[in-house]
């Protein structure tokens, strides 16, 4: 019996010291708008361009412009509706050192594969810029998986994989766009909430 409650207290300070490390206020179904707003920009820029090639600096300024604009939003949505989820279930949402971990680890690759991307776009390197932006964005959710949620690792290696593909397929990067910001976040999402949100 002092085995038992010794081992249920141990459990106990576990799920404490890992509640207090961890961001887990993240919403699935922002998740899921983040991969509809994605999949609906994908369609625009593909009506617009007439075909999956982004191959010219028009081209690229257009999308890059767009895409800005759909990562701001992206994290609005994120943010806003991660706060409302934590104030409804009582979590806590401030800027302490787990958020600011989280952040950090999120933050290194997108900047880094961010730099990466303007440097071949000011050189006329478009090929590899699709795929960089899908490796670099999949390295930051396995990096920051480990202070949230660890299902975002495997989001992270799907976009990761799918990255590599599409290094080797540089005349659909509008395609694989898609696929990754796209449709992998909605499916995603959908699971994350079935497994975390369904019940509360």
């Amino acid at each position: 019996m002092e085995n038992k409650e010794a081992l249920n207290t141990l459990n106990d300070i576990k799920e404490m010291m890992e509640r207090s490390s961890k961001f887990k206020a993240i919403s699935g179904l922002s998740i899921v708008i983040i991969g509809v707003l994605a999949s609906l920009v994908s369609a625009y820029i593909y009506s617009f361009m007439g075909d999956y090639h982004i191959n010219t600096p028009d081209k690229w300024r257009t999308t890059a412009i767009i895409a800005i604009a759909l990562l701001v939003v992206a994290f609005a949505t994120v943010f806003a509706m991660s706060y409302l989820r934590a104030k409804r279930l009582n979590l806590r949402f401030t800027f302490d050192a787990t958020m600011r971990r989280l952040l950090f680890n999120f933050f290194i690759p997108m900047v880094a594969g961010g730099l990466l991307c303007i440097a071949l776009l000011t050189q006329h390197h478009y090929g590899l810029v699709s795929s960089i932006t899908l490796i670099f964005y999949g390295l930051a959710l396995i990096n920051c998986s480990h202070f949230s949620y660890h299902e975002l690792r495997y989001l992270g290696f799907a976009e990761l994989v799918l990255g590599l593909i599409d290094c080797f397929m540089v005349d659909y990067a509008l395609l694989t766009w898609f696929l990754g910001f796209g449709l992998l976040h909605i499916v995603f999402g959908i699971l994350f909430m079935i497994k975390y949100e369904r019940s509360k």
